[in-house]
C-alpha cells in the first residue's frame, strides 16, 4: 500500500504524476493541469482547497528536474 500524498509532499506528488503521465509534454503541462491531475491521484488524500500557486509551481518544478535528469 501506498503512502497518502498531501501538498507538503510536492517531490513525491511529482512522482506520482510522472508515473501516471509519462509522455506528457511539460512544456505545455499548466498549473491547472497539474491541480486536476493530483487530486484525480488514488493516493492523494489532502483538501484540494489547501493548493495555491506556490505549491503547484513546486510540484511543476519537481517533475521537471526528474524528467531532464533522466535524459
Amino acid at each position: 500500500m501506498t503512502e497518502p500524498l498531501c501538498w507538503e509532499a510536492t517531490y513525491a506528488i511529482a512522482l506520482a504524476l510522472k508515473r501516471a503521465h509519462p509522455d506528457v509534454d511539460l512544456h505545455h503541462v499548466s498549473l491547472q493541469m497539474i491541480f486536476d491531475w493530483t487530486v484525480a491521484l488514488p493516493e492523494f488524500q489532502d483538501e484540494p482547497a489547501l493548493a495555491n500557486d506556490g505549491i503547484l509551481a513546486a510540484i511543476y518544478q519537481d517533475w521537471f528536474e526528474e524528467t531532464i535528469h533522466e535524459r
